[in-house]
Protein backbone atom coordinates (compact mmCIF):
# COMPACT_ATOMS: atom_id res chain seq x y z
CA UNK A 1 0.00 0.00 0.00
CA UNK A 2 1.44 3.32 -1.10
CA UNK A 3 0.78 6.21 1.26
CA UNK A 4 0.07 9.78 0.14
CA UNK A 5 -0.89 12.94 1.97
CA UNK A 6 -3.62 13.69 -0.58
CA UNK A 7 -5.38 11.61 -3.24
CA UNK A 8 -7.55 13.28 -5.87
CA UNK A 9 -9.84 11.21 -8.07
CA UNK A 10 -10.40 12.89 -11.43
CA UNK A 11 -8.21 15.35 -13.35
CA UNK A 12 -10.98 17.86 -14.01
CA UNK A 13 -11.22 21.60 -13.48
CA UNK A 14 -11.09 21.26 -9.69
CA UNK A 15 -8.78 18.24 -9.46
CA UNK A 16 -6.04 19.60 -11.72
CA UNK A 17 -5.27 22.87 -9.91
CA UNK A 18 -5.84 21.23 -6.52
CA UNK A 19 -3.24 18.56 -7.23
CA UNK A 20 -0.70 21.20 -8.24
CA UNK A 21 -1.48 23.35 -5.20
CA UNK A 22 -1.02 20.45 -2.78
CA UNK A 23 2.17 19.25 -4.46
CA UNK A 24 3.67 22.74 -4.48
CA UNK A 25 2.81 23.02 -0.78
CA UNK A 26 5.00 19.98 -0.10
CA UNK A 27 2.20 17.42 0.16
CA UNK A 28 2.77 14.02 -1.46
CA UNK A 29 -0.11 14.06 -3.92
CA UNK A 30 -1.61 11.44 -6.23
CA UNK A 31 -3.97 12.42 -9.02
CA UNK A 32 -5.89 9.48 -10.49
CA UNK A 33 -7.38 9.86 -13.97
CA UNK A 34 -9.18 7.12 -15.87
CA UNK A 35 -8.60 8.46 -19.38
CA UNK A 36 -7.73 12.09 -20.19
CA UNK A 37 -6.35 14.96 -18.14
CA UNK A 38 -8.62 18.01 -18.26
CA UNK A 39 -11.98 16.52 -17.35
CA UNK A 40 -15.24 17.02 -19.20
CA UNK A 41 -14.54 20.67 -20.05
CA UNK A 42 -11.40 20.17 -22.10
CA UNK A 43 -12.15 16.75 -23.54
CA UNK A 44 -15.90 16.52 -24.09
CA UNK A 45 -17.52 19.83 -23.14
CA UNK A 46 -16.52 23.48 -23.41
CA UNK A 47 -13.37 23.23 -25.51
CA UNK A 48 -14.49 20.86 -28.29
CA UNK A 49 -18.06 22.15 -28.55
CA UNK A 50 -17.13 25.82 -28.71
CA UNK A 51 -14.44 25.02 -31.28
CA UNK A 52 -17.04 23.30 -33.46
CA UNK A 53 -19.59 26.08 -32.86
CA UNK A 54 -17.02 28.52 -34.24
CA UNK A 55 -16.87 26.47 -37.45
CA UNK A 56 -20.67 26.43 -37.63
CA UNK A 57 -20.78 30.22 -37.21
CA UNK A 58 -18.36 30.67 -40.11
CA UNK A 59 -20.62 28.50 -42.30
CA UNK A 60 -23.67 30.50 -41.23
CA UNK A 61 -22.02 33.85 -41.92
CA UNK A 62 -20.71 32.61 -45.27
CA UNK A 63 -24.26 31.75 -46.32
CA UNK A 64 -25.40 35.19 -45.08
CA UNK A 65 -22.62 37.00 -46.90
CA UNK A 66 -24.96 38.61 -49.43
CA UNK A 67 -26.71 40.41 -46.54
CA UNK A 68 -23.43 42.32 -46.18
CA UNK A 69 -22.88 42.87 -49.89
CA UNK A 70 -20.32 40.09 -50.16
CA UNK A 71 -20.95 37.33 -52.71
CA UNK A 72 -19.53 33.85 -52.18
CA UNK A 73 -20.00 30.63 -54.10
CA UNK A 74 -19.94 26.96 -53.14
CA UNK A 75 -20.17 27.17 -49.34
CA UNK A 76 -19.40 23.62 -48.23
CA UNK A 77 -18.82 22.06 -44.79
CA UNK A 78 -16.15 19.37 -44.44
CA UNK A 79 -17.06 17.78 -41.12
CA UNK A 80 -13.86 15.70 -41.09
CA UNK A 81 -11.82 18.92 -41.20
CA UNK A 82 -14.03 20.49 -38.52
CA UNK A 83 -13.37 17.48 -36.33
CA UNK A 84 -9.62 17.60 -37.00
CA UNK A 85 -9.52 21.25 -35.96
CA UNK A 86 -11.46 20.40 -32.82
CA UNK A 87 -9.06 17.55 -31.99
CA UNK A 88 -6.03 19.79 -32.45
CA UNK A 89 -7.38 22.35 -29.97
CA UNK A 90 -8.39 19.67 -27.45
CA UNK A 91 -5.01 17.93 -27.68
CA UNK A 92 -3.23 21.24 -27.11
CA UNK A 93 -5.31 22.10 -24.04
CA UNK A 94 -5.00 18.58 -22.66
CA UNK A 95 -1.22 18.59 -23.10
CA UNK A 96 -0.87 21.94 -21.39
CA UNK A 97 -2.88 20.74 -18.40
CA UNK A 98 -0.78 17.59 -18.04
CA UNK A 99 2.46 19.53 -18.35
CA UNK A 100 1.51 21.87 -15.49
CA UNK A 101 0.57 18.95 -13.23
CA UNK A 102 3.77 17.02 -13.83
CA UNK A 103 5.89 20.17 -13.41
CA UNK A 104 4.31 20.72 -9.99
CA UNK A 105 5.47 17.30 -8.82
CA UNK A 106 2.12 15.52 -8.83
CA UNK A 107 2.07 11.71 -9.07
CA UNK A 108 -0.27 11.31 -12.06
CA UNK A 109 -1.70 7.78 -12.15
CA UNK A 110 -3.85 6.56 -15.02
CA UNK A 111 -6.48 4.00 -14.08
CA UNK A 112 -9.89 3.35 -12.57
CA UNK A 113 -10.15 4.12 -8.86
CA UNK A 114 -12.40 2.28 -6.40
CA UNK A 115 -12.65 2.80 -2.67
CA UNK A 116 -11.80 -0.13 -0.41
CA UNK A 117 -12.41 1.88 2.75
CA UNK A 118 -12.77 5.46 3.93
CA UNK A 119 -9.05 6.17 3.44
CA UNK A 120 -7.99 3.54 0.89
CA UNK A 121 -8.33 2.98 -2.84
CA UNK A 122 -7.49 0.40 -5.45
CA UNK A 123 -6.53 1.65 -8.91
CA UNK A 124 -6.72 -0.68 -11.89
CA UNK A 125 -4.31 0.57 -14.54
CA UNK A 126 -4.84 0.29 -18.31
CA UNK A 127 -2.46 -2.72 -18.24
CA UNK A 128 -4.65 -4.50 -15.70
CA UNK A 129 -2.31 -3.97 -12.77
CA UNK A 130 -3.69 -3.07 -9.35
CA UNK A 131 -2.22 -0.32 -7.19
CA UNK A 132 -3.34 0.19 -3.59
CA UNK A 133 -3.23 3.74 -2.19
CA UNK A 134 -4.10 5.39 1.09
CA UNK A 135 -4.38 9.01 2.31
CA UNK A 136 -5.95 10.97 5.11
CA UNK A 137 -7.33 13.49 2.60
CA UNK A 138 -9.25 12.31 -0.47
CA UNK A 139 -11.00 14.61 -2.92
CA UNK A 140 -13.51 13.19 -5.40
CA UNK A 141 -13.68 15.11 -8.70
CA UNK A 142 -14.88 12.28 -10.93
CA UNK A 143 -17.54 14.28 -12.83
CA UNK A 144 -20.56 12.96 -14.69
CA UNK A 145 -21.73 11.50 -17.99
CA UNK A 146 -24.76 11.71 -20.30
CA UNK A 147 -27.86 10.01 -18.94
CA UNK A 148 -29.90 7.46 -20.86
CA UNK A 149 -33.66 8.19 -20.87
CA UNK A 150 -36.06 5.34 -20.17
CA UNK A 151 -37.58 5.00 -23.65
CA UNK A 152 -38.76 1.72 -25.15
CA UNK A 153 -36.44 0.45 -27.88
CA UNK A 154 -33.70 3.00 -27.18
CA UNK A 155 -31.00 0.44 -26.44
CA UNK A 156 -31.67 -1.29 -29.74
CA UNK A 157 -30.96 1.74 -31.96
CA UNK A 158 -27.69 3.57 -32.74
CA UNK A 159 -28.01 6.75 -30.70
CA UNK A 160 -25.53 9.58 -30.14
CA UNK A 161 -24.65 11.50 -26.99
CA UNK A 162 -22.82 14.79 -26.46
CA UNK A 163 -19.46 13.02 -26.82
CA UNK A 164 -20.01 10.66 -29.74
CA UNK A 165 -21.79 13.24 -31.91
CA UNK A 166 -18.53 15.21 -32.16
CA UNK A 167 -16.86 12.22 -33.81
CA UNK A 168 -19.17 12.11 -36.85
CA UNK A 169 -17.37 12.38 -40.16
CA UNK A 170 -20.41 13.33 -42.23
CA UNK A 171 -23.16 15.88 -41.66
CA UNK A 172 -26.40 14.10 -40.64
CA UNK A 173 -29.29 14.39 -43.06
CA UNK A 174 -31.85 14.79 -40.27
CA UNK A 175 -30.72 15.07 -36.63
CA UNK A 176 -33.45 14.46 -34.04
CA UNK A 177 -32.62 15.65 -30.52
CA UNK A 178 -34.32 14.54 -27.31
CA UNK A 179 -33.91 17.37 -24.80
CA UNK A 180 -34.31 21.13 -24.65
CA UNK A 181 -31.42 22.35 -22.50
CA UNK A 182 -28.00 23.83 -23.22
CA UNK A 183 -26.53 20.75 -24.88
CA UNK A 184 -29.56 20.21 -27.11
CA UNK A 185 -29.71 23.82 -28.29
CA UNK A 186 -26.00 24.25 -28.93
CA UNK A 187 -25.73 21.05 -30.95
CA UNK A 188 -29.06 21.66 -32.67
CA UNK A 189 -28.09 25.06 -34.00
CA UNK A 190 -24.55 23.88 -34.80
CA UNK A 191 -25.68 21.01 -37.01
CA UNK A 192 -28.40 23.09 -38.61
CA UNK A 193 -25.64 25.48 -39.69
CA UNK A 194 -23.55 22.57 -40.92
CA UNK A 195 -26.50 21.67 -43.17
CA UNK A 196 -28.62 19.15 -41.26
CA UNK A 197 -32.36 19.20 -40.87
CA UNK A 198 -32.86 19.40 -37.10
CA UNK A 199 -35.82 18.55 -34.87
CA UNK A 200 -35.82 19.17 -31.10
CA UNK A 201 -38.19 17.22 -28.82
CA UNK A 202 -38.57 18.86 -25.41
CA UNK A 203 -40.50 17.01 -22.69
CA UNK A 204 -41.62 20.13 -20.80
CA UNK A 205 -43.63 23.21 -21.77
CA UNK A 206 -40.63 25.40 -22.67
CA UNK A 207 -37.02 25.21 -23.73
CA UNK A 208 -34.44 26.00 -21.02
CA UNK A 209 -36.57 25.06 -18.01
CA UNK A 210 -34.71 27.32 -15.56
CA UNK A 211 -35.24 30.50 -17.56
CA UNK A 212 -38.11 33.00 -17.56
CA UNK A 213 -40.86 32.27 -20.05
CA UNK A 214 -40.02 35.26 -22.25
CA UNK A 215 -36.38 34.17 -22.54
CA UNK A 216 -37.38 30.62 -23.48
CA UNK A 217 -39.97 31.84 -25.98
CA UNK A 218 -37.48 34.16 -27.65
CA UNK A 219 -34.94 31.34 -27.89
CA UNK A 220 -37.53 29.11 -29.54
CA UNK A 221 -38.38 31.87 -32.00
CA UNK A 222 -34.70 32.27 -32.91
CA UNK A 223 -34.20 28.54 -33.46
CA UNK A 224 -37.31 28.28 -35.59
CA UNK A 225 -36.12 31.25 -37.66
CA UNK A 226 -33.00 29.18 -38.31
CA UNK A 227 -35.18 26.36 -39.63
CA UNK A 228 -35.12 24.10 -36.58
CA UNK A 229 -38.29 22.21 -35.72
CA UNK A 230 -39.20 22.52 -32.02
CA UNK A 231 -41.84 20.40 -30.28
CA UNK A 232 -42.78 21.22 -26.68
CA UNK A 233 -44.59 18.91 -24.25
CA UNK A 234 -43.28 16.14 -26.49
CA UNK A 235 -42.80 12.75 -24.83
CA UNK A 236 -40.92 10.16 -26.86
CA UNK A 237 -42.45 6.77 -26.04
CA UNK A 238 -40.90 4.36 -28.54
CA UNK A 239 -37.75 4.42 -30.69
CA UNK A 240 -37.08 1.98 -33.51
CA UNK A 241 -34.65 1.55 -36.37
CA UNK A 242 -35.87 2.14 -39.90
CA UNK A 243 -33.90 0.29 -42.52
CA UNK A 244 -30.12 0.33 -42.23
CA UNK A 245 -29.69 3.88 -40.93
CA UNK A 246 -32.94 5.67 -40.21
CA UNK A 247 -34.54 6.03 -36.78
CA UNK A 248 -38.27 6.45 -36.10
CA UNK A 249 -39.57 8.05 -32.91
CA UNK A 250 -43.13 7.76 -31.68
CA UNK A 251 -43.93 10.96 -29.83
CA UNK A 252 -46.90 12.04 -27.72
CA UNK A 253 -47.71 15.75 -28.16
CA UNK A 254 -50.62 17.98 -27.09
CA UNK A 255 -51.96 17.56 -30.64
CA UNK A 256 -51.79 13.76 -30.45
CA UNK A 257 -49.41 10.98 -31.44
CA UNK A 258 -46.90 11.71 -34.19
CA UNK A 259 -44.03 9.83 -35.81
CA UNK A 260 -40.74 11.53 -36.59
CA UNK A 261 -38.12 9.92 -38.80
CA UNK A 262 -34.49 10.96 -38.68
CA UNK A 263 -31.11 9.77 -39.84
CA UNK A 264 -29.44 10.34 -36.45
CA UNK A 265 -30.66 10.58 -32.84
CA UNK A 266 -28.93 12.72 -30.17
CA UNK A 267 -29.76 12.16 -26.51
CA UNK A 268 -29.41 15.44 -24.61
CA UNK A 269 -31.73 14.91 -21.66
CA UNK A 270 -29.39 15.46 -18.76
CA UNK A 271 -26.31 14.00 -17.07
CA UNK A 272 -25.71 11.64 -14.16
CA UNK A 273 -22.79 11.51 -11.67
CA UNK A 274 -19.96 8.99 -11.98
CA UNK A 275 -20.48 7.67 -8.46
CA UNK A 276 -21.73 4.21 -9.39
CA UNK A 277 -18.26 2.92 -10.26
CA UNK A 278 -16.34 4.36 -7.30
CA UNK A 279 -17.09 1.67 -4.71
CA UNK A 280 -18.62 4.20 -2.33
CA UNK A 281 -20.51 1.34 -0.69
CA UNK A 282 -17.15 0.44 0.89
CA UNK A 283 -17.20 3.84 2.62
CA UNK A 284 -19.65 5.75 4.79
CA UNK A 285 -19.98 8.56 2.23
CA UNK A 286 -23.61 9.55 1.64
CA UNK A 287 -25.13 10.12 -1.79
CA UNK A 288 -28.60 11.41 -2.64
CA UNK A 289 -31.33 9.56 -4.55
CA UNK A 290 -29.78 10.62 -7.87
CA UNK A 291 -26.31 9.41 -6.93
CA UNK A 292 -24.74 12.82 -6.25
CA UNK A 293 -22.33 12.98 -3.31
CA UNK A 294 -23.75 14.97 -0.43
CA UNK A 295 -21.54 17.79 0.81
CA UNK A 296 -21.90 20.79 3.08
CA UNK A 297 -21.11 24.38 2.08
CA UNK A 298 -17.40 23.69 2.63
CA UNK A 299 -17.55 20.75 0.18
CA UNK A 300 -17.03 18.25 3.02
CA UNK A 301 -18.78 14.89 2.92
CA UNK A 302 -20.11 13.26 6.07
CA UNK A 303 -16.78 11.39 6.35
CA UNK A 304 -13.90 13.37 7.81
CA UNK A 305 -11.11 13.88 5.27
CA UNK A 306 -13.24 13.12 2.18
CA UNK A 307 -14.38 16.00 0.00
CA UNK A 308 -16.21 16.29 -3.33
CA UNK A 309 -15.86 18.93 -6.04
CA UNK A 310 -17.32 19.64 -9.45
CA UNK A 311 -20.28 17.96 -11.12
CA UNK A 312 -20.23 14.81 -8.97
CA UNK A 313 -21.64 16.68 -5.98
CA UNK A 314 -24.66 18.08 -7.84
CA UNK A 315 -25.62 21.73 -8.13
CA UNK A 316 -24.64 23.96 -11.05
CA UNK A 317 -22.62 21.84 -13.52
CA UNK A 318 -20.30 24.49 -14.91
CA UNK A 319 -16.53 24.54 -15.33
CA UNK A 320 -16.20 27.83 -13.48
CA UNK A 321 -18.10 26.39 -10.50
CA UNK A 322 -15.69 23.44 -10.35
CA UNK A 323 -12.82 25.93 -10.44
CA UNK A 324 -14.40 27.88 -7.58
CA UNK A 325 -14.66 24.57 -5.68
CA UNK A 326 -10.87 24.37 -6.12
CA UNK A 327 -10.48 27.84 -4.59
CA UNK A 328 -12.61 26.89 -1.59
CA UNK A 329 -10.81 23.61 -0.91
CA UNK A 330 -7.36 25.12 -1.41
CA UNK A 331 -8.09 27.97 1.00
CA UNK A 332 -9.74 25.79 3.64
CA UNK A 333 -7.40 22.78 3.63
CA UNK A 334 -4.06 24.41 2.86
CA UNK A 335 -4.52 27.90 4.25
CA UNK A 336 -6.83 27.30 7.23
CA UNK A 337 -9.48 29.45 5.55
CA UNK A 338 -13.23 29.46 5.95
CA UNK A 339 -14.63 29.84 2.46
CA UNK A 340 -18.04 28.40 1.62
CA UNK A 341 -20.39 27.98 -1.32
CA UNK A 342 -23.09 29.97 0.44
CA UNK A 343 -24.51 32.80 -1.69
CA UNK A 344 -21.84 32.48 -4.37
CA UNK A 345 -22.75 34.05 -7.68
CA UNK A 346 -23.39 31.55 -10.49
CA UNK A 347 -23.01 33.12 -13.93
CA UNK A 348 -23.34 31.01 -17.06
CA UNK A 349 -23.52 31.36 -20.81
CA UNK A 350 -25.25 29.35 -23.52
CA UNK A 351 -23.26 29.52 -26.75
CA UNK A 352 -26.06 29.58 -29.23
CA UNK A 353 -26.20 32.50 -31.67
CA UNK A 354 -27.16 34.82 -30.14
CA UNK A 355 -25.62 33.82 -26.84
CA UNK A 356 -27.59 33.70 -23.61
CA UNK A 357 -25.68 35.10 -20.64
CA UNK A 358 -27.32 34.70 -17.21
CA UNK A 359 -26.42 35.75 -13.70
CA UNK A 360 -28.26 36.18 -10.43
CA UNK A 361 -32.02 35.97 -9.99
CA UNK A 362 -34.45 35.59 -12.83
CA UNK A 363 -37.65 37.62 -12.77
CA UNK A 364 -39.57 34.49 -11.75
CA UNK A 365 -37.20 33.79 -8.86
CA UNK A 366 -37.34 37.35 -7.59
CA UNK A 367 -41.15 37.42 -7.65
CA UNK A 368 -41.31 34.00 -5.96
CA UNK A 369 -39.24 35.47 -3.10
CA UNK A 370 -41.76 38.30 -2.78
CA UNK A 371 -39.22 40.97 -3.62
CA UNK A 372 -40.28 44.40 -4.84
CA UNK A 373 -38.58 44.70 -8.19
CA UNK A 374 -38.35 46.67 -11.38
CA UNK A 375 -37.65 44.94 -14.69
CA UNK A 376 -35.59 46.67 -17.37
CA UNK A 377 -35.94 45.13 -20.81
CA UNK A 378 -34.72 46.23 -24.22
CA UNK A 379 -34.60 44.47 -27.61
CA UNK A 380 -31.23 44.08 -29.31
CA UNK A 381 -32.53 45.94 -32.36
CA UNK A 382 -32.27 49.10 -30.21
CA UNK A 383 -28.49 48.60 -29.92
CA UNK A 384 -26.39 50.47 -32.48
CA UNK A 385 -23.56 47.94 -32.51
CA UNK A 386 -25.99 45.08 -33.08
CA UNK A 387 -27.68 46.94 -35.94
CA UNK A 388 -24.36 47.75 -37.61
CA UNK A 389 -23.27 44.11 -37.53
CA UNK A 390 -26.74 42.67 -38.30
CA UNK A 391 -26.98 40.72 -35.05
CA UNK A 392 -30.24 42.16 -33.75
CA UNK A 393 -32.02 39.06 -32.44
CA UNK A 394 -32.89 38.77 -28.77
CA UNK A 395 -33.08 41.20 -25.85
CA UNK A 396 -31.41 42.33 -22.63
CA UNK A 397 -33.31 42.02 -19.36
CA UNK A 398 -32.31 43.02 -15.84
CA UNK A 399 -34.06 42.70 -12.49
CA UNK A 400 -33.55 45.57 -10.04
CA UNK A 401 -34.43 45.88 -6.36
CA UNK A 402 -36.73 48.88 -5.86
CA UNK A 403 -35.30 49.96 -2.50
CA UNK A 404 -31.55 49.43 -2.90
CA UNK A 405 -31.53 50.06 -6.70
CA UNK A 406 -29.05 47.21 -7.00
CA UNK A 407 -29.16 44.70 -9.84
CA UNK A 408 -30.44 41.32 -8.65
CA UNK A 409 -29.94 39.43 -11.89
CA UNK A 410 -29.85 39.64 -15.65
CA UNK A 411 -30.47 37.68 -18.83
CA UNK A 412 -28.71 38.81 -21.99
CA UNK A 413 -30.00 36.96 -25.04
CA UNK A 414 -28.11 38.79 -27.72
CA UNK A 415 -24.84 39.42 -29.51
CA UNK A 416 -21.96 38.46 -27.17
CA UNK A 417 -24.52 37.88 -24.43
CA UNK A 418 -21.97 36.23 -22.14
CA UNK A 419 -19.65 39.23 -22.26
CA UNK A 420 -22.44 41.77 -21.69
CA UNK A 421 -23.71 39.65 -18.81
CA UNK A 422 -20.24 39.76 -17.25
CA UNK A 423 -20.38 43.58 -17.19
CA UNK A 424 -23.63 43.39 -15.27
CA UNK A 425 -22.12 40.77 -12.96
CA UNK A 426 -19.19 43.04 -12.16
CA UNK A 427 -21.64 45.79 -11.22
CA UNK A 428 -23.44 43.32 -8.97
CA UNK A 429 -20.19 42.25 -7.35
CA UNK A 430 -19.35 45.90 -6.68
CA UNK A 431 -22.89 46.53 -5.37
CA UNK A 432 -23.37 49.41 -7.79
CA UNK A 433 -26.87 50.82 -8.19
CA UNK A 434 -28.33 50.45 -11.67
CA UNK A 435 -28.13 54.23 -12.02
CA UNK A 436 -24.32 53.97 -12.22
CA UNK A 437 -24.70 52.03 -15.47
CA UNK A 438 -27.54 54.21 -16.68
CA UNK A 439 -25.42 57.34 -16.29
CA UNK A 440 -21.98 55.90 -17.07
CA UNK A 441 -20.01 56.89 -20.17
CA UNK A 442 -19.22 53.93 -22.45
CA UNK A 443 -17.40 54.07 -25.76
CA UNK A 444 -19.52 54.34 -28.89
CA UNK A 445 -20.36 52.15 -30.71
CA UNK A 446 -19.95 49.27 -28.27
CA UNK A 447 -22.34 46.77 -26.77
CA UNK A 448 -21.58 48.20 -23.33
CA UNK A 449 -23.41 51.45 -24.11
CA UNK A 450 -26.62 49.43 -24.43
CA UNK A 451 -26.65 49.46 -20.62
CA UNK A 452 -27.31 53.24 -20.72
CA UNK A 453 -30.56 52.78 -22.59
CA UNK A 454 -31.51 49.56 -20.81
CA UNK A 455 -31.60 51.20 -17.41
CA UNK A 456 -33.02 54.45 -18.75
CA UNK A 457 -36.18 52.45 -19.40
CA UNK A 458 -36.99 52.31 -15.66
CA UNK A 459 -37.48 55.20 -13.21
Amino acid sequence: MEKFDVIIIGAGQAGNPLSSAFAEAGKRTALIEEKYVGGTCINYGCTPTKTMIASAEVAYMARRSEDYGVHLEDVRVDLKQVRQRKEAVVTSFRGGSKQRIVAAGVNLIYGKAMFTGNNSLEVTTPKGETITLTAETIIINAGGRPSLPNIAGLREVPYLDSTSIMELEDVPEHLVIIGGGYIALEFGQMFRRFGSQVTILQYSSQLLDREDEDVAAEMRKILEEDGIGVYLNAKTTVVSQTGDQGITLQVTTPEGEIKIKGSHLLLAAGRIPNTDGLGLDKTAVLVDESGFIQVNDRLETNVSGIYAAGDIKGGPAFTHIAYDDFRILKANILENGNLTTEDRMVPYALFTDPQLGRVGMSENEARAKGLEILVAKMPMNYVARAIETEHTRGFIKAVVDVTSKQILGAAVLGMEGGEVMAMLQIAMMGKLPYTALRDGIFAHPTLAEALNNLFASIP
